[in-house]
C-alpha cells in the first residue's frame, strides 16, 4: 500500500515539477534575450560614436592612426546591425533597426566624405562639413532610435523579469506544497516499517562493526606504507640538497628557517640546528657591494606577493664570522595544495670567482681594443655571413673619416666600393692573405672611399675567426698612397733616363 502511494505521489509531483521548470526556464530565456539585445545595441551606438570621434580627431589633426578605430567599425557595423535585427523579436523592435540603418549608412557615407576631404587637403571644405551640423543630426536621429530601440527591449526585459519572478513563486509555492505532502507521507511510511527496520538495523550495525574494523585495518596498514614513502623522500630530497652546488635556504609562511643544506651553512656560518625558527633575515645578512649599505631579503616579498625574486648584481652575503662573498640567487614561494603560499625557498650561490673571470674578460678587452687604437692600421671586423661591419679602431676612423658608431652595422662595401653586394663572401675571401704576407705589410690592393667621396689606394689582408657558432672576418687595412705616389715617381724617372740615353 505505500509503495502505491509513493507510486501516485511521484507520478503527480514529476508532471508538475517539469512544466514549472519549463516555464522558469523560457521566462529566463527571454530575459536573457532581452538583456543581450539591449548590450548589442549599446555596443552599436559605442562604435559608432567611438568612429565619430576618430574620424574628427583624424579631420583636425590628419594623423592617420585615429582612423583605426573608424575603418574598424565602418568595416563591421552594417554586420553588427543586421545580427541586432536578426535576434529582434518581429514587430516595432525590428522596425526600429530597420528605422535605424539607412540613418546609420547616412553617418558613415558623411563621416567617408570628410576623411576623404582631409585626405586631400581640403581643410575649408572639412571645416564646412563639421560645421553644418548634419552628422551631429544624424548621430542625435540614430541615439534617438537606439533609445526607443533600448526603451522597447528595456520594457520587455521588465515583463520577462516579472514573469520569471511569478514563475519562480509559483515554482517555490509547488515545491513547499510537494514537500510537505512528502513530509507526512514519509511520517506514515516510517510508522509502517518501524518495526522491521529495527532489526535490520540491528543486523546492518554488527555487519557495519564488522566492516570498519577491516576498514581501520587496512588505513593502518596504508599509513604504515605511506609514512614509509615519506621518510623515503625525505631522505631522498635531503640527499638531493645536499648534493646540489647550490645553497638552499627553507622558511616557513612567517620568514623564518626551517632548512639549511651543507652549502648554505658553510657559506652563512651557520648550521641547521642553529638557525632553525630564526629569521631568515638575521641568517642571511646581504648588502650592496658599492654602498656597503644593508639590502632586503627577497624572501620577505616572496611570500608576500607569491612570486619568484632574484637579488640585483654586486650583492655581498656576509656570513657568521664575519667573511664575505658575492653571490647571486633567487627566491620562489612554497604553495600547499590549495595553492596558498606557505613558505620560501632562497637558492643562492658564491660567484665571486664568476666575477672575478667576468671583470679579466672585460679587461682584456679594454686591452685588445687599446693596442687596436694604437696600431697605424686600419682594422675593421665584418660578420661573414653580411659583411656588415662589427667594430673599427681609431686608425679606421682617420682613414676614413667616419666615426666607430657611423661604421657600425654598415656594409663593407661603404670603404670598398669594388666590393659587390651580391658576391661580398666570395670577395672577402679573395682578399685573404697568410699570416707571412701581413707580417710582411703585403696583401690585395683595392680602392678605397672616404666619407667626403674622394678615394684613394689602400692595402687589404683578410682573416677568418669565429667566436662560438659566428663566423667574422677581421680585415687590416692600410693607406699606401705614399707609396703609390713613390712608385709613380720612379717610374717617371725612368722614363726620363731612357730619353736621356
Amino acid at each position: 500500500m505505500s509503495f502505491a502511494a509513493a507510486a501516485v505521489l511521484v507520478a503527480l509531483v514529476v508532471p508538475v515539477s517539469l512544466w514549472g521548470f519549463r516555464q522558469l526556464g523560457s521566462a529566463a530565456e527571454a530575459r536573457q534575450q532581452s538583456y543581450q539585445l539591449i548590450m548589442r545595441a549599446e555596443a552599436v551606438l559605442s562604435d559608432l560614436t567611438d568612429a565619430e570621434t576618430g574620424q574628427r580627431g583624424y579631420a583636425l589633426t590628419g594623423d592617420e592612426a585615429f582612423l583605426k578605430t573608424y575603418l574598424a567599425v565602418r568595416d563591421s557595423i552594417t554586420g553588427h546591425l543586421e545580427a541586432l535585427r536578426s535576434s529582434s523579436p518581429a514587430g516595432p523592435a525590428q522596425q526600429s533597426v530597420d528605422a535605424m540603418a539607412p540613418l546609420v549608412a547616412a553617418k558613415l557615407a558623411d563621416m567617408a566624405r570628410v576623411v576623404e576631404l582631409r585626405r586631400r587637403n581640403e581643410l575649408p571644405a572639412v571645416q564646412a562639413a563639421e560645421s553644418s551640423g548634419q552628422g551631429r543630426r544624424l548621430m542625435d536621429r540614430i541615439r534617438l532610435e537606439m533609445g526607443s530601440f533600448v526603451q522597447m527591449e528595456g520594457d520587455a526585459l521588465t515583463r520577462h523579469e516579472a514573469e520569471f519572478q511569478s514563475n519562480m513563486r509559483r515554482l517555490f509555492a509547488g515545491i513547499i506544497t510537494v514537500s510537505l505532502i512528502a513530509l507526512l507521507f514519509a511520517l506514515v511510511f516510517a510508522y509502517l516499517i518501524y518495526r522491521e527496520a529495527q532489526q535490520r538495523l540491528k543486523n546492518l550495525v554488527h555487519l557495519e562493526t564488522q566492516h570498519l574494523l577491516e576498514i581501520q585495518e587496512d588505513t593502518n596498514l596504508r599509513l604504515q606504507q605511506a609514512n614509509l614513502t615519506l621518510q623515503l623522500s625525505e631522505d631522498k630530497l635531503a640527499v638531493t640538497l645536499n648534493s646540489i652546488g647550490d645553497a638552499v635556504i627553507a622558511t616557513d609562511a612567517d620568514g623564518r628557517v626551517t632548512l639549511l643544506n651543507p652549502l648554505a651553512e658553510r657559506l652563512t656560518g651557520w648550521t641547521q640546528a642553529e638557525a632553525a625558527a630564526r629569521p631568515v633575515d638575521e641568517i642571511f645578512r646581504i648588502i650592496n657591494q658599492e654602498t656597503r649599505e644593508p639590502a632586503a631579503v627577497p624572501v620577505k616579498a616572496t611570500l608576500a606577493h607569491g612570486t619568484i625574486q632574484g637579488l640585483a648584481n654586486h650583492t655581498i652575503l656576509i656570513a657568521r664570522d664575519g667573511s664575505e662573498c658575492a653571490i647571486a640567487d633567487s627566491c620562489a614561494p612554497i604553495h600547499d595544495r590549495d595553492a596558498k603560499v606557505v613558505g620560501a625557498v632562497l637558492v643562492f650561490r658564491d660567484v665571486t670567482k664568476e666575477y672575478a673571470a667576468q671583470q679579466a674578460l672585460r679587461d682584456s678587452a679594454a686591452l685588445i681594443q687599446t693596442v687596436l687604437d694604437t696600431v697605424a692600421d686600419g682594422v675593421i671586423t665584418l660578420h661573414a655571413s653580411g659583411g656588415g661591419i662589427e667594430r673599427a679602431n681609431q686608425a679606421a676612423e682617420r682613414m676614413f673619416g667616419y666615426t666607430v658608431s657611423e661604421l657600425n652595422g654598415q656594409n663593407f662595401s661603404l670603404l670598398v666600393p669594388e666590393l659587390d653586394q651580391d658576391q661580398r663572401k666570395g670577395f672577402l675571401e679573395y682578399y685573404s692573405a697568410s699570416a707571412e704576407a701581413r707580417a710582411a705589410g703585403l696583401g690585395r690592393e683595392a680602392i678605397g672611399r672616404r666619407k667626403d667621396g674622394s678615394t684613394f689606394p689602400l692595402d687589404i689582408a683578410v682573416s677568418e675567426m669565429w667566436l662560438g657558432s659566428k663566423r667574422y672576418f677581421t680585415a687590416v687595412l692600410r693607406d699606401i698612397t705614399t707609396r703609390k705616389q713613390a712608385e709613380e715617381a720612379l717610374l717617371k724617372a725612368g722614363a726620363l733616363q731612357k730619353g736621356v740615353f
